[in-house]
């Protein structure tokens, strides 16, 4: 059985840009390539715009570079950029890969909301507001003060939510995640987690904790269960069957319609033991399939993911 995956998160182009050398067409050095993509049965992938520290202090321009790698070495090799939900809906009639922009990290927006605008004409659709640490908008998760938002950083959730740029608290510091949540509740527009997992079974501080995965689920958001291996188990050597305690846990709160998957392949150095890369996502439905039903491993691998596109991408570009 074949059926379609959407994965929430890779860092492929942070990679791509960090080393003019690589292929995505089939390049090994990838985790992510067009060959895997195929072999693993992807139907969209979301790339995100992540900016290494190699590149120095964080500017719109390294931004733009990874936009351009998207649209130059990326697009042209036969996949179809995803921006609004007509998109998704030509996708899913035809053949071929969907590609679809994240910016992680609002640091190279360097505090310019136009530069924000920018990005959305260019087809970024997700937004996750910090990475690990502390930026000109919010705390990350690993910053030791906990903060939340600086005034500058409701302004920019403000305009995303205007915007229709779907936000993501996968690497925002927990004080940070509560007073999103308010504004996404009073504005009516939920956020996501791209990538991250249940704190109760594996307590690392970028996995959610029940009281956050139930409010993400309260609001409609969605959570993508991720295979870096220290967020599934801690010590070494973690499996794919490490994360079904992960996945039981989310549905034990409600979110068996809530829940996706968001690799983060190119974006780790290690690997679970037996998923190293998106060509070997076909083992993993089939490891799926062989504890629970075929509705439910379908609304995981993509039904979930696409009924939230097609509720939150624009109807137009």
């Amino acid at each position: 059985m074949n059926l379609p995956i959407i994965d929430f998160h890779c860092d492929a182009l942070s990679k791509l840009q960090l080393d003019p050398k690589l292929d995505f067409a089939h390049d090994r050095r990838l985790d992510v390539n067009l060959r895997r993509l195929e072999e693993g049965g992807v139907k969209l992938q979301t790339f995100a715009i992540f900016l290494s520290s190699e590149l120095g202090p964080a500017k719109m321009e390294h931004i733009l570079e990874q936009i351009d790698l998207f649209r130059e070495r990326v697009l042209p090799l036969g996949m179809l950029p995803v921006q609004t939900a007509e998109d998704l809906n030509t996708l899913e009639q035809g053949g071929g890969i969907g590609g679809l922009l994240s910016l992680e990290g609002a640091d190279g927006l360097e505090g310019n909301l136009q530069y924000v605008r920018v990005c959305y004409e260019k087809g970024v659709r997700l937004l996750g507001l910090t990475w690990n640490y502390a930026n000109w908008a919010a705390n990350g998760v690993m910053e030791p003060r906990n903060g939340g938002f600086t005034p500058a950083g409701l302004e920019l959730v403000k305009l995303c939510h205007e915007l229709g740029i779907i936000l993501d608290v996968s690497h925002l510091s927990v004080k940070g995640f509560w007073e999103l949540q308010e504004l996404a509740e009073a504005a009516g527009k939920p956020f996501i987690a791209s990538h991250s997992n249940a704190y109760q079974i594996c307590p690392h501080p970028r996995n959610l904790r029940d009281d956050q995965i139930q409010a993400i689920i309260k609001l409609g958001g969605r959570i993508g269960v991720t295979f870096v291996p220290w967020f599934v188990k801690e010590g070494k050597h973690a499996t794919t069957k490490d994360l079904l305690p992960h996945i039981e846990r989310i549905c034990s709160l409600g979110g068996a319609k809530h829940l996706m998957f968001g690799s983060d392949f190119d974006g780790i150095d290690t690997h679970l033991t037996d998923f190293r890369h998106t060509g070997q996502y076909a083992n993993w439905q089939e490891t799926l399939l062989k504890y629970y039903p075929e509705e439910l491993v379908r609304g995981w691998l993509y039904d979930n993911a696409a009924a939230f596109l097609r509720a939150w991408l624009p109807s137009h570009k």
